[in-house]
């Protein structure tokens, strides 16, 4: 993947206006543009959170086909090609037996060469603990899948473009087969006009069309903003956190307080009427983007699973290139040869600000994970039954600094980023 550091980007700024929130549909922004030049900038928590959970999303995926498989394991012969599918920069083979704690090795009964691998009884302590949260967290789960149909032309997604994004929504494995059909009055499942297994949102829910931006200025009772906003008199802010060297230029201050002076449109009206080319569209797309964003259980995900719900999210062809423009909001890793958004105000110091119950059982899954790393054979005797059943056990290997904690590169950069990288990531 290549990923050129000596271009430049640019920023919109814009000029004041005060548009009439009756006619959001109807508005065309019209604005001069300058030149603002910046660097792209290097966030070392955010890459190190990213390098440890492409690790540890594989390894839960391995967990998940090993519990499926009817023989109870899985042969290296049937993972071989897996690499690519999960995201790994080492073979699969090699992967597995990095982890003796979670995958135990063991030669096949007819083929002696052939390598197999069962999960040991820490994985499936760690998995019974994972399929109670599934159970407790149910109605959350269904809420936030309502969530994303809502946020869809069609209340509608296939689900070729909804199964890669599972693990990051927080979804049980085989969720098309064990959670949707528990829910009729909320999903069914249809066949699109070229055959493709689609999802469907049976009803409308006005209760969940409240964005999680509109949320967290809902919940500060110390501010009256949420009610200004409501009321009509003001705009809601994206809350942003710039790398060192963005705030502090002028024209970049500019840009972003015009920026946050442009109407709030909630992820969940229709935007069709909207001009596709004014500033007033581009704000909905970076509220949508922030939506889905904050859907997901690591506040991130890759950016090639947003580009498959392009269409029907209403979103213009390049929209990735926001990504990069707003970087206050966003922040694009290349980490793990795969390209990964990530939104910056759901981490606070290297930790998410307010973890789901499965990211807390993730952080367990991952300790376990190092331990096996560490201490290879001697691991599984070092790690306490008792303290992987407590809720509160926190992973002591992790690397914590802080989210401000950012490093210069030393070349610059270009909005072109999106577009020298299109379909490179790994699916």
């Amino acid at each position: 993947m290549a990923f050129k550091l000596k271009h430049l980007f640019f920023f919109t700024i814009l000029k004041p206006q005060k548009p009439s929130l009756s006619n959001l549909h109807l508005l065309q922004q019209y604005r001069g543009i300058a030149k603002v030049r910046l660097k792209w900038v290097k966030n070392r928590s955010l890459d190190h959170i990213i390098d440890t959970e492409t690790d540890l999303k594989a390894a839960c995926l391995l967990k998940d086909a090993i519990k499926r498989s009817p023989t109870g394991f899985l042969t290296a012969k049937s993972f071989a090609d897996w690499q690519k599918l999960l995201g790994l920069t080492v073979p699969v083979l090699r992967f597995l037996r990095r982890y003796p704690t979670l995958f135990h090795e063991f030669p096949h009964t007819r083929y002696a060469n052939l390598p197999c691998f069962k999960l040991t009884d820490t994985a499936l302590l760690l998995d019974s603990q994972e399929q109670s949260i599934h159970k407790n967290c149910e109605s959350d789960t269904v809420e936030r899948l309502c969530k994303l149909l809502m946020m869809m032309k069609t209340r509608t997604v296939s689900l070729q473009s909804l199964y890669p994004l599972r693990y990051d929504l927080g979804l049980p494995d085989s969720f098309d087969k064990i959670l949707i059909p528990k829910y009729p009055d909320h999903f069914q499942f249809v066949k699109a006009s070229n055959g493709i297994v689609c999802l469907r949102l049976t009803e409308w829910r006005e209760e969940l069309a409240v964005s999680a931006l509109e949320k967290s200025k809902e919940n500060k009772k110390s501010s009256d903003e949420y009610w200004q906003f409501k009321s009509g008199k003001t705009s809601l802010v994206f809350s942003m956190s710039f790398p060192k060297g963005y705030g502090g230029q002028k024209k970049v201050k500019a840009w972003m307080e015009e920026f946050q002076k442009l109407p709030y449109i909630s992820p969940y009206e229709d935007s069709r009427r909207i001009d596709p080319n004014s500033e007033l569209m581009e704000k909905r797309v970076v509220g949508v983007l922030h939506e889905i964003l904050s859907l997901t259980i690591h506040k991130k995900t890759k950016r090639n699973y947003l580009r498959s719900l392009r269409e029907e999210l209403n979103l213009p062809h390049k929209f990735t290139r926001l990504f990069t423009r707003y970087p206050g909001i966003f922040y694009l890793s290349l980490k793990c040869k795969t390209t990964t958004v990530v939104l910056r105000e759901g981490y606070r110091r290297g930790k998410l600000v307010d973890p789901h119950p499965i990211a807390r059982l993730r952080e367990k899954f991952y300790h376990v994970m190092r331990t096996g790393l560490l201490y290879r054979g001697k691991g599984v005797n070092l790690i306490s039954q008792q303290g992987i059943l407590l809720n509160n056990m926190e992973d002591e290997t992790g690397q914590e600094t802080s989210d401000g904690e950012e490093v210069e590169s030393g070349d610059e950069c270009s909005e072109e980023i999106s577009d020298v990288e299109e379909g490179s990531d790994e699916e």
